[in-house]
């Protein structure tokens, strides 16, 4: 059913389609009836997939990404469609409208998107307002990034800002110096900047005096010894994970045309196409790190099988974004009983 609805959405810009989109689900969220039909047509709830981690009782293993509510503005309707947690963002400390449009692209032949939003939010304290005044129970992670026009030598102050005002309002941090739309950003990534970066917050986080998980998203065009330094750095720092990975530059092995490629220009690619390598950056931290490093996954999840796929390489959690966007509502819970059926179980694995 599906299928033939996106046939339909797939003829609108991507941006004003989604925003479409929410309008209808938050309007049904206010009706009680159909939010019960939402809820029981798309939860799922099995024992075997709660899990424990970072002092928070996740009730599956699937998240909806960074970048789909940045504004927190839908979590609330986004909570009857059956997912484990929810991540906002990314926000910065001021308001900024992004790039140009248009700036989201989809990429029908390969499941794919190219997207080159460069941060477009209300700012964090927008996303702060809707926060408090949210209903639902569901765990929500706070995405953090900087403002475009910052140079990063003191970019550290935008993210500390963000901290600050969302301590109090999420359960978990995602630190993200790996998109590739804001220029500079990724060099945030490099040992030294990103010591400093993680150290400053930890700070924050022990003299705000209730700890929050902070994790790092880290893109997947780095190198082995790149993803070697990210290693040290979070064990330097102790941060409480990694969220890999974010979308690339790469556009190899690509079914759609070059020339269509070419004419969308530069982004971050994502769905499908990211499938392998994200896996593969996954696998890397996990061995090299003794499975010592919590890792959620993101990049090409589409169905049960692709989060196994993610799982099995070491990851505990995982998310979705553009798997959601070509699959569908019903993306969670058929990984989740995709999950149950192979045997696949969390609620045994150590709470780190």
């Amino acid at each position: 059913m599906y299928k033939l609805i996106r046939k339909v959405l797939f003829f609108f810009d991507p941006e004003v389609i989604h925003g479409w989109v929410m309008n209808r689900l938050d309007l049904a969220y206010k009706i009680p009836i159909s939010r019960y039909l939402l809820e029981n047509r798309y939860f799922f709830d099995e024992p075997s997939l709660h899990q424990d981690l970072w002092g928070i009782h996740f009730p599956n293993p699937v998240g909806l990404a960074a970048g789909f509510d940045k504004n927190a503005q839908h979590i609330d309707s986004l909570s009857t469609l059956g997912f484990g947690f929810i991540e906002i963002g990314t926000l910065t400390p001021r308001s900024q409208p992004g790039n140009p449009k248009p700036r989201m692209f989809r990429l029908p032949a390969d499941s794919g998107l190219i997207n080159r939003m460069g941060f477009n939010n209300k700012g964090v304290h927008s996303a702060v307002i809707k926060l408090k005044k949210r209903k639902e129970a569901m765990i929500v992670g706070g995405n953090i990034g900087k403002n475009k026009e910052v140079p990063n030598e003191i970019a550290h102050k935008d993210f500390e800002e963000c901290f600050e005002a969302l301590h109090k309002y999420v359960d978990y941090f995602v630190v993200n110096v790996s998109s590739p739309n804001t220029p500079g950003l990724r060099a945030l990534q490099d040992k030294e900047p990103l010591t400093k970066l993680l150290s400053g917050l930890q700070q924050m986080n022990r003299d705000l005096g209730a700890n929050k998980p902070i994790l790092l998203k880290i893109a997947p065009d780095l190198t082995d010894g790149q993803l070697d330094d990210i290693i040290d750095i979070v064990r330097e720092t102790r941060l409480s994970g990694i969220v890999a990975t974010n979308t690339t530059l790469s556009r190899a092995n690509l079914n759609t045309s070059d020339n269509t490629v070419k004419k969308i220009g530069d982004g971050g690619l994502s769905g499908k196409p990211l499938k392998e390598r994200s896996t593969e950056v996954i696998r890397y931290i996990h061995k090299n790190s003794n499975g010592s490093i919590p890792i959620i996954a993101v990049g090409g999840i589409f169905t049960a099988e692709d989060a196994i796929e993610k799982i099995e390489a070491g990851a505990r959690l995982v998310q979705v974004y553009t798997g959601f966007i070509y699959e569908g509502p019903g993306i969670v819970k058929r990984i989740c009983k995709g999950l149950v059926k192979r045997g696949i179980r969390f609620d045994n694995l150590p709470k780190n």
